[in-house]
């Protein structure tokens, strides 16, 4: 199974969403909370070429995108290959 990585915060609906749709796959997500770790957030935008809202989804080095990206992966059938389902 991939590795997951997800930066997000505490607030941030969409990533409770693509929290939900990742562990109802019974995929495990590292999560990076930039409002915990302002620091983190440049790193965050660095890796998702200049993207700086939450949340920004990594599956290996793939990034992703955000919730939206993420589903519509899932819709395609394109998301289970991607995490080695």
């Amino acid at each position: 199974m991939a590795k997951v990585l997800m930066y997000t915060t505490r607030v941030c609906p969409y990533c409770q969403m693509a929290s939900r749709l990742l562990e109802k796959k019974g995929v495990a997500v590292e999560k990076i909370r930039v409002d915990e770790e302002p620091a983190r957030r440049q790193e965050m935008v660095d890796r998702a070429r200049g993207a700086s809202t939450v949340p920004q989804i990594f599956i290996g080095e793939l990034h992703v995108g955000g919730y939206r990206e993420l589903a519509q992966l899932d819709v395609k059938g394109e998301l289970d290959p991607l995490l080695g389902l």
